[in-house]
């Protein structure tokens, strides 16, 4: 019998392919692909293959971005709420974007941000000084919303009207949802992809006020030297997490590159790069 994350897992590169996410052209090259590198060609490609990818045109990459995000939150919703006996709540999981109607500044920790960006609207001088380094957009969040009184207390009086006045998770404080996860999602990492969610995390490191979500990256990269450029080391993210990492391994191993497989290993070993199938049980820690 197969696990629900199993499962899930399969459906998520099902609809990596059907969407044209993950496709090989006719000259074998992934669209995950740096067509400049003979290494990233080959992995991908092997990774492809491994899946079973369909032989297709290139799709633009604005456009794989968007849907790769898409799956992503897709796939998190198919298997992280499945988590409630370990992580109890009631959670939402949704794509970001320019059109919806909730920002960063919607959450508890980063409600001041709003206020931040009206006053620097109306002074140029402001907005100069300040820049806009505490503005993010994550490409996809999970979060909770409040708990009500009758659900804390229920299995023992924990709260009264006169204590925990000020605590975000209780409803009867009014305050707003609590953001627990922001991923960024990026099929491709160049380096200035790389940066750019470096400069996410910092940004949502820096402006918090209460506790630090999860900071994620997920990724279709098949290069370890580019997964390493923001998967080494500590601080900015909690962990990159690859789209398919046991194909990851097994492509590079065929490769027979050796500072790659070191490198790949080092990732691995030292907890910086897992699986998307990893990713659920993450974030109920």
């Amino acid at each position: 019998m197969q696990s629900l994350i199993a499962n899930e897992r399969l459906k998520y590169h099902k609809a990596l392919l059907e969407s044209g996410v993950l496709t090989i052209d006719d000259k074998g090259v992934a669209s995950n692909a740096d067509k400049s590198s003979k290494l990233s060609i080959a992995i991908a490609k092997n990774i492809a293959e491994t899946l079973m990818a369909d032989t297709g045109e290139k799709i633009v990459g604005q456009t794989s971005g968007a849907k790769f995000e898409l799956l992503n939150m897709e796939f998190l919703l198919n298997t992280f709420p499945k988590l409630q006996n370990i992580r109890p709540g009631k959670w939402h999981i949704i794509k970001l974007g320019n059109r919806n109607s909730i920002k960063t500044s919607s959450f508890a920790q980063y409600e001041h941000l709003e206020y931040l960006n009206k006053l620097t609207e109306g002074d140029s001088r402001l907005a100069a000084a300040m820049g806009n380094d505490y503005m993010v957009a994550p490409d996809v969040v999970v979060y909770r919303e409040p708990v009500d009184d009758e659900t804390i207390n229920e299995a023992e009086f924990i709260v009264d009207d006169d204590i925990s006045t000020f605590t975000d998770l209780r409803s009867k404080n009014g305050g707003l949802p609590i953001l627990h996860a922001s991923i960024s999602a990026k099929w491709t990492m160049r380096s200035d992809r790389a940066q750019n969610s470096r400069t996410e995390a910092l940004g949502l490191i820096r402006n918090r006020k209460g506790h630090l979500p999860h900071i994620v990256v997920v990724t279709g990269e098949p290069l370890p030297s580019r997964l390493a450029s923001l998967a080494l080391g500590t601080g900015d993210i909690d962990c990159m997490y690859h789209f398919a990492l046991y194909e990851l391994v097994e492509a590079v191993k065929a490769t027979g590159a050796e500072d790659s497989i070191e490198l790949l290993n080092v990732l691995i070993g030292g907890r910086r790069l897992k699986d998307i199938s990893d990713l659920p049980l993450d974030l109920a820690v």
